[in-house]
């Protein structure tokens, strides 16, 4: 196989999936073992990275780093890999559960914070304001509580550097050396514990998307400043890669109250009659419940869709690899009410309420979103139930309600007939079609939590199974109905 060297390689970050790169160069190495020791530290100076017959430690290394973030574990440096290792992200370690501690706390819970310098990027009075919503974060949770000084040493001094700062901890500004830090912090202690430093070559924001929102990595960081590590759970603040989320609506997710609160107990001034917004929590894929919000496969590979959340399996993974919608598709909506992959033009497409958004890989593309009713629907339809691609038939199912529109791939216009009722084709459904996608000849459809098999040609009756039989969960059985 043709050598990739890391230019290559990050103009084809876009590619989602793509076959795995077997050889590198050195370039490549530097760059990645730089990524996988300063984040993922156990790496073994001795041991070389790559050989030529196999790759030793990197394949466990690099299996260890998709493992984490939700990737196809392929052990290799492949385009979807390389674009994490490229994405901006705390300096800060990685660990391998949900909430984690650095093994410190601060031992009083009345804490001090000055803020040294300030970046071009914001006014000074946004960046006081993101500063303290960041840290009110913490304190409506547990009995902290931060006072703003002006001068003299504070408990949390916030400064923004560039490249070598002092702290043997020096920013990468825009080189990419590891990956593209844009702040670090300390856990609590003496001297430089608890500070946070933003790296003042990356864009910092109030509130805009094109740069990193100051409210959001601040926040991030103070959860270091009190003594928490990474959590694994993408949901999660303490999560290492960055996401939007939108300040006004920020709610601390529950991952992450589990973590400060075994550290220092919950705020005893939180009204138990109206305690206000509860933590989001991260469903779980193998609860036999769970009624997903929709399921396609990408490319030969199944996603399954719930809230902000998608899973897909792996066989070098024993659970389900989850992952935030919104950090494999940026520009994606949430909670969305169906999807499928449109393999005439290799294209994914989201659909929730009346529009539709449609995915190059990862990229929007151009022109979307779009009403739905571009694709023939009554403008009456307010929202699209499950979407089915038919590999044969080149004909994608709209389910709405408890009927079903055809719409022909390649005329672009939807078929004559229809809409027909769902048990007309489909029989033996126990409510409303809520999901659907078709894998090896064969059409899976959910309804709520049930998902039934059907053969066309057959004539046999569905086989019932459980919602989460394609996943790496406990199996449930197998009847007919």
């Amino acid at each position: 196989m043709k050598i990739f060297n890391l230019s290559v390689l990050l103009s084809l970050a876009v590619a989602v999936y793509c076959a795995p790169v077997s050889e590198v160069t050195v370039q490549d190495e530097d760059f990645v073992k730089n990524y996988l020791k300063h984040f993922f530290n156990r790496m073994e100076e001795s041991v070389p990275m790559f050989r030529r017959g196999g790759i030793g430690l990197l394949a466990k290394k690099l299996s260890e780093m998709q493992r984490f973030f939700g990737l196809h574990i392929t052990g290799t440096l492949d385009p979807e890999t390389v674009a994490v290792m490229t994405k901006p992200r705390c300096g800060f370690s990685e660990t391998v559960a949900r909430y984690s501690t650095s093994g410190s706390k601060w031992e009083n819970n009345t804490l001090t914070y000055r803020i040294k310098n300030y970046t071009l990027d914001m006014l000074e009075s946004e960046v006081d304001d993101s500063i303290d919503k960041a840290l009110q974060v913490w304190a409506k949770v547990t009995p902290l509580r931060f006072t703003k000084i002006y001068s003299g040493t504070a408990d949390i001094m916030i400064s923004f550097e560039r490249g070598d700062h002092g702290d043997n901890s020096p920013f990468d500004g825009r080189g990419n050396t590891y990956g593209n830090t844009f702040a670090h912090a300390f856990p609590p202690g003496s001297g430089t514990g608890g500070d946070v430093h933003f790296d003042d070559d990356d864009t910092f924001t109030f509130r805009s998307r094109k740069g990193s929102v100051l409210f959001i990595v601040a926040a991030h960081e103070f959860g270091h400043s009190l003594g928490l590590s990474h959590s694994n759970d993408p949901a999660a603040l303490m999560f290492s890669a960055y996401v939007y989320r939108n300040p006004d609506t920020f709610v601390l997710p529950q991952d992450d109250v589990n973590g400060i609160q075994a550290l220092y107990g919950p705020n005893p001034d939180v009204d138990p009659v109206n305690p206000g917004p509860q933590p989001p929590t991260t469903p779980d894929a193998c609860d036999s419940t769970l009624i997903f919000d929709a399921v396609t496969t990408v490319r030969g590979e199944m996603f399954f869709f719930k809230d902000r959340f998608y899973w897909r399996n792996n066989s070098l993974s024993v659970t389900p690899l989850q992952n935030v919608i919104t950090r494999l598709w940026p520009n994606a909506p949430v909670n969305i009410n169906a999807a499928y992959e449109n393999q005439e033009e290799d294209r994914l497409l989201f659909f929730k309420g009346r529009k539709v958004w449609a995915f190059n890989t990862t990229d929007l593309v151009p022109g979307y979103p779009k009403n739905i009713s571009t694709f023939g629907l009554p403008k009456t339809v307010k929202k699209i139930d499950a979407a089915l691609y038919d590999v044969e038939t080149r004909k994608t199912l709209f389910f709405i309600g408890n009927k079903y529109y055809s719409y022909d791939e390649s005329s672009r216009r939807m078929d004559h007939g229809f809409p027909k009722r769902v048990d007309e084709t489909f029989s033996g459904l126990p409510g409303k079609v809520t999901a659907a996608f078709q894998h090896e000849g064969f059409s899976y459809i959910y309804s709520g939590s049930s998902m039934l098999e059907y053969e066309a040609r057959s004539g046999r009756p569905p086989h019932i199974l459980g919602n989460n039989h394609f996943l790496s969960c406990t199996k449930s059985s197998t009847n007919s109905l």
